[in-house]
This record gives structure tokens, C-alpha cells and sequence, in this order.
């Protein structure tokens, strides 16, 4: 029972990560798409405006994945980490260049630097979900077992490289649809419509990459496959295509409003769909929840730790992006400590 309970938290911390993080590679991905210089300056303010301020929280969630996989299922840990190390190490890689490359650019004085870091940040923000993604089709293909040994074949297979196009797809649509909200809150009625073009187009291009997996999934993760389409994977599936309706209608009448959170919805509801799928397994079809657990009095404390992390963190990375969508996190400028009252010339100490 605790190792099922331990199994939910963990699909439900891929996909808070999916949702949260996929926004943030989405913006990176639209930033490497905005085009030259001149073209694509408009939306690259928006997305460093946008990002800044919770960029660096999202990977809480990943860091939680690792410590749930870890501590809950070494064994699924090993096996998987095993298998998968190129991808997922090109993946980590690319998580690092992306962070480095967002940071630096922010700071350069030089133009061609700003240039160099910002193709970094946006090349690997394409790089690291889909290496992401295609480890994940990996495991759900079934090609990773206990005692499997790197190869390609384990992450370059059809199912891995639909999972990996997902990805990337769910992260431009998330990022489309996040950019058109934070376009509305900048008072930027051009990105708004630049950016709700892109988000239904995103998602236009997920759906069409969710069918053509169905098709890959029914030869080549049977497994999968039935779950998708039967019992609880179905309502699940179901329950996001009806999320990805709603917003496409609130991004074509609403210009994006209220927009947010059916988009988080079809995201959340995929990847819960996908676990689901899987039932009762970790590895489809060779390692089950109950054989992949660890020891009964880890699972307890780790349920325990896990609830008081909840508490803690939830709050608080809640309270952080309802500052951010207020507007409270914004950088100030010059004139912003100007204003403040900030000490000027000959105001210090001493003087009358």
C-alpha cells in the first residue's frame, strides 16, 4: 500500500515538473525561434522578463523526482540510470548549458556574447526535453529491464523518439500559451498575438504527434498502448483532449485569458495517462510497483518526509508565482532606486 502511495507521488511529481519546467523550455524554445536580431528582440524581452523571476525554482520538481525515484525505487533507479545514462546525461548537460546560457546573457556587455549565450540557452532548452522525453518512451516501450545495458536501441526507438517530439511539443505549447498571459500582463498587445498564434499552432502540432504515437505505441509498447486506450488511461486521455479544447477556445475569444490552467490541465493529464498506462508496472512488463520498492520502513519515512516537504514547499513555491503574475518580482531599474529615495551626492552622513 505504501509503495502505491509512494508510485502516485511519483507521477505526480514528473508531472509538476512537466508542466512547470516544460513552460520554461518552451520559452527557450520560442526564444531560439524568434528569428535575428532586430526580428526577434520584442519577443526576447518578453521571455527574459518572464522567466527571470521563476526560472530557477521549476527544477524543485526535478529534484524531487530524483529523491522519490532514489529513496522509493533504487532498483528502478539503477536499472533506469543504467540504460539510459547517454540520454539522460545529455539531458543534465544540457539542463546546465541552458541555465548558464540564460544567466549570461543577462549580464554580457558585449553583443556577440549576448548572441553566444543565448543560443546556448536556447538550443539546449530544445536538447534537454527531448532527451528527457525519449527516456521516457524508453522505459514505457518495455525495452528497459532489470540487467539491460546501455544502447541505443534502448532510447533510439520509435516509441523514444515520439516521446522526445512530445515533449518538445508540450513545451512550445505550454510556453506559447504562458508568453501570451505574461504579453497581456506587460501591456504588449503585439506579443499577445504573436504568441497565441504560436501556442495554437503548438498545440495543433501536439495533437497531431499524440495520434501518430497511438499508432507507434500499438506495435511497438503494446502495453502502453492498451492502457492509453482502455479504463483509467481512456477517461484520463480523454479529460486532456477536452483541457486542449477549452484552450484553444479561450486563446481564439479570450486572447489567452484564463488560458493557464486548462493548458497545465492537458500537460498534467498526458503524463498522468501515461502512468496510469503502465499499471501495475514501473518497467513495462518486467518490474512492478511492489517489486521495484524499497524497504518497507523507507517507504514510511519517506511518505512522512515527503508530506512535510509538501507543506513546506507547496506554499511557498505557490505564494512565489502568485507574486509573479502581480508583477511583484520585477527588477528594478535605475529610476525605480531613484524614486525609492536612494541616498544622492553629498546626502551622506554628516551633512546638513
Amino acid at each position: 500500500m505504501t509503495a502505491d502511495l509512494i508510485a502516485v507521488v511519483l507521477l505526480l511529481a514528473v508531472a509538476a515538473y512537466t508542466c512547470a519546467g516544460g513552460t520554461d523550455y518552451g520559452a527557450g524554445f520560442w526564444d531560439l525561434t524568434a528569428g535575428g536580431a532586430e526580428r526577434g528582440r520584442r519577443p526576447r524581452w518578453l521571455i527574459d522578463h518572464a522567466m527571470a523571476p521563476v526560472w530557477e525554482v521549476n527544477n524543485v520538481w526535478l529534484i524531487f523526482v530524483f529523491v522519490i525515484m532514489w529513496t522509493g525505487f533504487p532498483t528502478l533507479f539503477q536499472t533506469v540510470f543504467s540504460a539510459m545514462w547517454l540520454p539522460l546525461a545529455l539531458a543534465a548537460v544540457g539542463l546546465v548549458l541552458r541555465g548558464a546560457g540564460f544567466a549570461f546573457r543577462k549580464v554580457a556587455n558585449r553583443l556577440a556574447d549576448r548572441r553566444l549565450y543565448g543560443a546556448v540557452f536556447a538550443l539546449a532548452s530544445l536538447v534537454t526535453p527531448f532527451f528527457l522525453g525519449a527516456a521516457a518512451g524508453g522505459v514505457a516501450s518495455g525495452r528497459v529491464k532489470p540487467g539491460t545495458e546501455a544502447s541505443a536501441d534502448a532510447w533510439a526507438n520509435p516509441t523514444s523518439i515520439m516521446f522526445g517530439l512530445l515533449a518538445v511539443a508540450a513545451a512550445a505549447f505550454l510556453g506559447g500559451v504562458f508568453l501570451t498571459g505574461d504579453a497581456r500582463r506587460f501591456d504588449a498587445p503585439d506579443l499577445i498575438t504573436y504568441f497565441r498564434r504560436r501556442a495554437l499552432l503548438s498545440l495543433a502540432v501536439l495533437v497531431v504527434l499524440v495520434v501518430i504515437t497511438l499508432f507507434v505505441t500499438s506495435e511497438d509498447a503494446p502495453h502502453v498502448w492498451h492502457g492509453l486506450t482502455h479504463g483509467a488511461g481512456l477517461a484520463v486521455g480523454i479529460a486532456a483532449g477536452a483541457a486542449s479544447l477549452l484552450t484553444a477556445v479561450l486563446l481564439v475569444r479570450q486572447g489567452g485569458r484564463y488560458a493557464r490552467a486548462p493548458a497545465v490541465g492537458v500537460i498534467a493529464c498526458a503524463v498522468i495517462a501515461w502512468g496510469l498506462a503502465q499499471r501495475p508496472y514501473l518497467l513495462p512488463t518486467s518490474m512492478t510497483v511492489a517489486e521495484g520498492a524499497g524497504a518497507s520502513s523507507t517507504l514510511t519515512w519517506l511518505a512522512f518526509v515527503t508530506l512535510v516537504a509538501l507543506v513546506i514547499v507547496v506554499p511557498a513555491v505557490v505564494f512565489l508565482y502568485w507574486l509573479d503574475s502581480r508583477g511583484d518580482l520585477e527588477e528594478l531599474t535605475e529610476a525605480d532606486l531613484r524614486q525609492s529615495g536612494a541616498p544622492r551626492d553629498g546626502d551622506g552622513p554628516g551633512t546638513t
